[in-house]
């Protein structure tokens, strides 16, 4: 529900001095709550908003101007922002074990000398963060809460499929936050463009197209070979074509360029800033759904994203004019054919089914070679493409 502004503060007790946000998880999880962040501080722009999160995080925001006036680092907690509590079944005991350390009981100390008026969650279902925010001593709790979650003040509850963006601008919406913005934005500055310029003296001012091959889950992973034959064919149209990865997806860079004709260049060292300005002035981001992909966006990049069906209706981009979405509809096992009972939580690994495989494999190289036929400026290529996709 939409509050209106007088009444939000009236319910709030007035304009609140402090408001504390947690978001402490991945690159893409982060970009989406930015427009919510930007409500925030657009309808309460004297109170000071706090991101709860981790370290990179705080590096990244602290690095350019954003909604954030200040960014605390969430020390290690089981299903707050530790990723392999995903995999435990009572996750909200996870967070009791990990609080009885000693840094995480002066992390909560700390919390609660914040006085903070308002503590807002814009992570799961709340049945691991729900505690963990309790625990912060804010005037009001609010965020998402689906059954078998501890109570909060104010929540909405969890359903899966809604778009990550419209589902933080709803939670934030519950103490009146509004906003016309509802693409993530994120601005890119001096010392990003500076990062950048090793790279931009091997592209020699040529336009070039970003490919980003890796992803943390294989099922998101388009097959190297796809990458290779579309870079190829970019290649042969007149533009440079860039490789990145984290440097822990170096593996995967390597295995698209040894599957090349042509020769790309490789990108696995840059910092989030410095990608962040090499998205931005590239001709075209090809990617598997991840967290490159969601930056691209945010920083004004031409998309072409490689989608598990059930994925886009998460994390799938609001407009269409400059992005473009090569989908898979595969929802059984390639190997084995194993159907999930429903598509989420879609787990392949059962008793009968223990196979580790992409399920975007299937998204031909035509449709997103198409794709960039729509998005790129003719006048950029010097070539057209060999073949007619």
């Amino acid at each position: 529900m939409i509050i209106p502004s007088d009444l939000s503060q009236r319910l709030l007790g007035g304009t609140p001095h402090k408001i504390a946000v947690l978001h402490a998880k991945a690159l893409g999880d982060l970009i989406v709550t930015l427009p919510a962040l930007g409500a925030i501080k657009a309808t309460y722009p004297d109170a000071e908003l706090t991101l709860l999160a981790r370290p990179w995080a705080k590096e990244f925001l602290s690095a350019r101007p954003s909604a954030v006036d200040r960014v605390i680092s969430v020390p290690q907690l089981a299903g707050v922002n530790d990723e392999s509590a995903v995999a435990m079944k009572d996750r909200a005991a996870c967070v009791g074990q990990a609080a009885q350390s000693t840094a995480v009981e002066q992390f909560y100390k700390a919390m609660r000398a914040e006085k903070f008026a308002v503590v807002i969650h814009l992570q799961g279902d709340g049945k691991a963060v729900n505690p963990f925010i309790n625990r912060l001593g804010g005037g009001l709790t609010v965020g998402l809460r689906n059954q078998g979650a501890e109570p909060i003040d104010r929540f909405i509850p969890y359903v899966h499929y809604q778009s990550e963006i419209l589902r933080n601008l709803e939670v934030v919406a519950l103490i009146g936050a509004r906003t016309t913005r509802l693409e993530p934005q994120v601005e890119v500055t001096e010392t990003d463009e500076q990062e950048t310029a090793v790279v931009r003296e091997i592209i020699k001012g040529k336009p070039y197209v970003i490919m980003h091959a890796g992803a943390d889950d294989l099922r998101r992973v388009w097959p190297a070979a796809k990458f290779a034959t579309s870079a190829d064919e970019l290649i042969e149209a007149g533009y440079q074509v860039v490789l990145t990865g984290t440097p822990k997806e170096e593996e995967i860079v390597t295995s698209v360029m040894q599957a090349m004709k042509r020769a790309a260049i490789p990108c696995t060292s840059l910092g989030l800033g410095g990608l962040a300005a090499l998205l931005r002035k590239s001709s075209l981001v090809i990617s598997n759904d991840t967290g490159p992909l969601h930056l691209a966006r945010a920083v004004g990049a031409q998309t072409i994203g490689i989608f598990w069906a059930p994925n886009v209706l998460n994390w799938g981009p609001l407009t269409r004019n400059n992005h473009r979405l090569a989908i898979s509809w595969q929802l059984e096992c390639p190997n084995c054919g194993t159907k999930p009972i429903s598509p989420w939580p879609f787990q392949p690994i059962t008793d009968h089914c223990e196979h580790s495989c992409s399920f975007v494999e299937s998204v031909p190289v035509a449709e997103v070679l198409n794709f960039a036929a729509e998005l790129l400026p003719p006048e950029e290529a010097t070539v057209r493409f060999r073949q007619s996709y």
